[in-house]
């Protein structure tokens, strides 16, 4: 596993819209999609739930699911569709996937997910990672995440992703459970310290690309969350800061001009406005204009007929040039 720095999956957030307004920060954090349920795939249309656009790269797919046969062959689908690693979900609290006893469920079935990942390992030659809590309810933290990872490396896991702090699944709502749980970094780093030769990556109320980079003097990678979707703009740095790559970083104004390729042609393949621009209105997070940037997207993206043009005029109010924006880089490749 050779990055660093992530982006977390994270549900109707990290779609394949989301992922290429992101790549246009940076070209080596590796993205992740949204939870995508093993029997969704299996049952439903590949295409809907995996398509994607080659300039992600590298780009993981999270699988939910608790039977390893079933996993596994999700897991086929998702690698022959050209994902780059396939991640399992056991971290997710919603109601959704405790009735399907899978997500943050199995850490209390360490074992089972010890078959899954032995599973999902013989069925593709991709990496297969996990996603998990340090623990769930009443279970005792010094026991459920060590527990948790020796199923996963015995089984062959390339890497255990932690988000650090417990999930309720009585009590707390999803949304509760991604803040009212106390974060223990500190039990993550000693994790670490008992699989020095592992990959152990760190998640949860990582605020910052600084905070982020802090905590790989401890671990091997950082994942950054929801504070990446409102501010996109705190990517910007990730190649030239964690990988080494020279060059300025990207202004936001910049990257609108990078996605406007992929948002035409999104467009001209029937894509509303709505969903490419829902996920730039953090853009320009505390920059002068900003509101009038959300104003102008949100009422008018979701007109019938709207185009590009929004974005222009969204843009020209927050930088004060009236220029139309123009595209900067050559169209996206192909779609995988």
């Amino acid at each position: 596993m050779a990055h660093l720095i992530s982006i977390a999956p994270m549900m109707e957030w990290t779609d394949r819209h989301c992922r290429m307004l992101h790549r246009q920060f940076t070209r080596h954090a590796r993205l992740y999609t949204e939870m995508i349920v093993a029997e969704a795939l299996l049952h439903g249309e590949p295409a809907r739930l995996l398509a994607f656009s080659a300039d992600e790269h590298p780009v993981a797919a999270q699988l939910g699911g608790s039977d390893p046969d079933r996993v596994a062959a999700a897991a086929a689908i998702a690698a022959d569709w050209g994902y780059d690693e396939i991640n399992l979900n056991v971290g997710c609290p919603s109601d959704r996937v405790q009735n399907g006893t899978f997500g943050a469920c199995l850490m209390r079935e360490p074992a089972l997910v010890g078959r899954i990942v032995a599973a999902m390992k013989a069925a593709v030659d991709v990496p297969v990672t996990v996603k998990c809590r340090t623990g769930v309810d009443d279970q005792d933290e010094d026991m459920a995440l060590p527990a948790l990872a020796e199923a996963a490396f015995a089984n062959g896991a390339d890497a255990l992703w932690v988000h650090a702090r417990k999930a309720w699944l009585t009590g707390l709502s999803p949304k509760e459970n991604r803040t009212v749980p106390p974060l223990d970094y500190g039990r993550v780093y000693r994790l670490k310290q008992r699989w020095p030769d592992r990959f152990v990556g760190i998640n949860g109320g990582i605020e910052t690309l600084d905070a982020a980079i802090a905590h790989l003097d401890h671990v091997d990678g950082a994942m950054l969350g929801r504070a990446a979707y409102h501010n996109p703009s705190l990517l910007a740095r990730i190649d030239r800061d964690v990988f080494g790559v020279a060059g300025e970083p990207a202004t936001p104004d910049e990257v609108v001009r990078a996605y406007r390729p992929y948002m035409e042609a999104q467009l001209a393949a029937g894509v509303r406005l709505h969903h490419l621009t829902r996920h730039m209105l953090g853009l320009f997070h505390g920059r002068p204009g900003a509101r009038r940037w959300r104003q102008i997207l949100t009422l008018r993206s979701t007109t019938p007929g709207a185009g590009f043009e929004v974005v222009e005029d969204a843009l020209a109010a927050v930088t004060g040039d009236d220029r139309r924006a123009r595209p900067t880089v050559a169209e996206p490749a192909g779609h995988a």
